[in-house]
């Protein structure tokens, strides 16, 4: 059996070690496995969550920069938190294979759902080990736009398509540059860091928008 990994250095066909994130099987499977909101709940949790601002959001995403993966790819603490979440096993049961393998995954969408929930607003960021699933739960929730927004989660295709199911990586905004380009900060990048980039807009298929505090 083979999957595809969604990763910020290129598309990669693997052999599967365990998960099973074939593209499209997310959108064929519903129900239980899904633990994010309906739209309607979405808005009653962020009510009921701490007034985090997309300022704090980024604080914590950029006192990560510099933490980079080991020789497998793995050993960084989002993916070791990410192995222990009830994600994981939703997110397993949604997609076949073994929690354990998301220990050396690709770890993009990893490094944004940690923040999340170090600011203690998952429930409005949403967490997830594959990106394209992540991208239509914004879109399920009517939280995705072609706005730049500082705490924006920003999804690219390095093709420069248009469709979610292209999207490559995932970051977060932490500005708009003004000249066709914005600034991120994102995990699992093509030097296997936490780092700052900066970024054309003509990758970017899309923003989901968390709810913050004004």
């Amino acid at each position: 059996m083979t999957f595809t990994i969604r990763s910020p250095r290129s598309r990669v066909l693997a052999t599967a070690a365990g998960l099973g994130l074939v593209a499209g099987v997310a959108f064929t499977i519903s129900g239980t496995a899904h633990a994010h909101p309906s739209p309607s709940d979405a808005s009653t949790s962020a009510e009921s969550l701490p007034r985090v601002t997309a300022d704090d959001l980024l604080k914590i995403a950029e006192e990560q920069i510099g933490i980079t993966e080991n020789a497998d790819g793995g050993g960084t603490k989002f993916q070791d938190w990410y192995v222990t979440s009830q994600r994981a096993k939703e997110t397993v049961e949604r997609d076949g294979g073994n929690v354990n393998a998301y220990a050396n995954a690709p770890w993009c969408a990893m490094f944004v759902s940690w923040v999340g929930e170090q600011a203690g607003i998952r429930p409005t960021v949403g967490w997830d080990a594959y990106t394209v699933t992540w991208a239509k739960w914004f879109q399920d929730n009517e939280r995705w736009g072609s706005k730049t927004t500082p705490g924006a989660v920003v999804y690219f295709d390095w093709k420069k398509g248009d469709s979610i199911y292209g999207i490559d990586h995932m970051a977060l905004v932490k500005k708009d540059n003004g000249d066709g380009t914005i600034t991120t900060i994102e995990g699992n990048t093509g030097n296997g860091k936490v780092e700052q980039r900066v970024r054309p807009k003509a990758e970017v298929v899309g923003y989901g928008y968390p709810q913050y505090a004004a």
